[in-house]
């Protein structure tokens, strides 16, 4: 007798009634709500991880400091030619970012580079849209970072004095040796980038220096003035710093017994920006807006902010606003999702400064409505 009319027939009699049908409406009720709960959670935001060089014993090893690393993934790390950016190259080693963060590792030079003056290196996660970082290193023995054998640091200058429309002199800290830095004047925000060249520095033995240079004639009658010095790698060593065109060094009385201009006081100059700006999706209204939080971003940029599709990194995306960073570091703003996105599954977000070596940062989210910021 079949089975499920014999449950029938004795339902119908009075006998026992049977629980399947019910019973398995609870669970496709229970599945179908944890699936919409898992869909509607992640809104979740990626790290930028990023390696810098710690030491390099020549032919042999490097070792790399990882920074802001996820956590629990697989990376595979490569090496190859300079201006590979170790894409496609020998793999050396793959290393677990364990709790994730940051983390020192040493990998072996493989023996295809052996002799090479300076050598890429890559970590890379094997996924469709991966994590990765990458660097490079001049091949010989040194304790310092990449770029300069030996040299650590940031290169800085000061304003020391300026005489009105005509010379500036400012003083180096810690420029890294045997270096030829352009020297270009631009106007105020521009950082001096693709200004007037008005000079030429050679860094010698590195670190303190003092040098004079005419400000040019577009820029004579401007208050204020931007400064830059620059090398000319593809990896740029640069410093930068601004001053106001108005006499500030004592000089000498002038003639027909006019004292000398009161001097005025040398302007600070600004902190050196040495960090790297991303930020994090806070919400997300489905088809509508984007809530994000930056951090570490440098001070007194403007931010052009980008969506597009995902996978795409937001470049050359639909533009949805702007960010003026202020005084820097942490911020939020919302942005509103372009229509030509609206249904889309994920969405690249990115906010990227104008200037020919921009400060950038980018993300992506799910485009379901959550909040996973405090």
């Amino acid at each position: 007798m079949n089975s499920q009319l014999s449950a029938e027939r004795q339902s119908k009699d009075g006998g026992r009634r049977s629980f399947t049908r019910p019973l398995m409406l609870v669970v496709g009720v229970i599945i179908m709500a944890a699936a919409i709960f898992a869909w509607a959670v992640p809104a979740r935001s990626a790290t930028i991880p990023t390696i810098s060089i710690s030491s390099v014993l020549s032919d042999q090893t490097v070792t790399v400091q990882a920074q802001n690393f996820p956590a629990n993934q697989n990376f595979i790390v490569t090496m190859g030619p300079m201006g590979t950016q170790g894409v496609n190259g020998y793999v050396v080693a793959t290393t677990n970012s364990g709790v994730g963060g940051s983390f020192s590792a040493t990998y072996n030079v493989p023996a295809e580079l052996k002799g090479s003056e300076r050598i890429a290196i890559r970590l890379q996660t094997s996924h469709a849209y991966p994590y990765y970082a990458y660097n490079w290193f001049w091949n010989n023995t040194t304790g310092g970072t990449g770029g300069v054998p030996g040299y650590t640091g940031v290169p800085t200058f000061s304003i020391v004095s300026v005489e009105a429309g005509k010379t500036v002199t400012i003083q180096t800290d810690n420029f890294p040796p045997n270096q030829t830095f352009a020297v270009t004047m631009g106007a105020m925000g521009t950082q001096g980038i693709n200004g007037i060249v008005v000079g030429t520095l050679n860094s010698g033995v590195g670190g303190v220096l003092k040098a004079t240079f005419n400000i040019p004639a577009q820029l004579q009658t401007a208050y204020q003035v931007a400064i830059r010095a620059q090398t000319a790698h593809s990896a740029p060593f640069f410093a930068y710093n601004w001053f106001y065109n108005n006499t500030t060094s004592t000089g000498t009385p002038g003639t027909g017994g006019q004292p000398a201009p009161t001097p005025q006081p040398v302007p600070p100059p600004p902190p050196v920006y040495t960090g790297t700006p991303t930020f994090t999706v806070c919400a997300v209204v489905q088809n509508t807006s984007v809530t994000i939080k930056t951090k570490d971003f440098p001070p007194n940029q403007t931010f052009q902010v980008t969506m597009g599709a995902f996978g795409t990194q937001g470049i050359g995306g639909y533009q949805v606003g702007t960010i003026n960073s202020g005084t820097g570091g942490e911020l939020t703003a919302t942005f509103n999702v372009p229509s030509q996105l609206a249904g889309a599954g994920r969405i690249a977000i990115r906010a990227q400064t104008g200037q020919v070596y921009p400060f950038f940062a980018y993300n992506w989210f799910y485009n379901t409505t959550a909040t996973v910021c405090p």
